[in-house]
């Protein structure tokens, strides 16, 4: 099978688990998806809260987390690339987490968190960069649940790096 660029709608809805890691259709935006899902997991976020404790968001998260990889590798073996742009699963749930611990934030400090996710996630500075390469394809090896793991985890880094510049800035600036 040779690899699908774009995935379409049709190709998300004939799997549960194209329509998870694709975002329930985040993904599928033709510009920057990895921007649209997270936005969709900011907004889906604040949506949940109204009913989700601190404990409820702790096992959604990590629910999220499995679910999300085995979805992950079969969208991933579905499409036959080992790290598909529509994914954004992964962004999803890492930005979850960044506003699950920073919560309860105003409005300036969960934008300020999301551009700092954004730029960590796309621009994979230091220990990003290293979590990215770390699970890609080798050759001659097959899509499977390594690779289905290492989309979500550079964006658990990122998410990791968002929280440390916070808590650095925070520091600082109630010094």
């Amino acid at each position: 099978m040779s690899g699908i660029a774009r995935p379409t709608a049709g190709f998300m809805w004939r799997h549960p688990a194209r329509w998870l890691a694709l975002g329930f259709g985040s993904g599928l935006s033709p510009k920057a998806p990895g921007t649209v899902g997270t936005l969709w997991g900011w907004l889906s976020f604040l949506v949940l809260s109204q009913w989700l404790g601190a404990a409820a968001w702790g096992w959604l998260i990590a629910g999220a987390l499995i679910v999300g990889t085995w979805a992950c590798t079969r969208t991933a073996q579905h499409m036959g690339v080992a790290d598909p742009g529509a994914i954004v699963w992964d962004e999803i749930v890492a930005f979850w987490i960044v506003l699950w611990l920073l919560t309860p934030a105003a409005w300036w400090a969960q934008l300020a968190a999301f551009a700092l996710f954004r730029y960590f996630d796309a621009a994979k500075p230091g220990p990003v960069g290293w979590a990215d390469r770390r699970f890609k394809l080798r050759a001659g090896e097959a899509i499977g649940w390594r690779q289905g793991f290492g989309i979500l985890f550079d964006d658990l880094v990122a998410a990791g790096c968002t929280l440390l510049v916070i808590a650095v800035w925070m520091r600082a600036w109630n010094s």
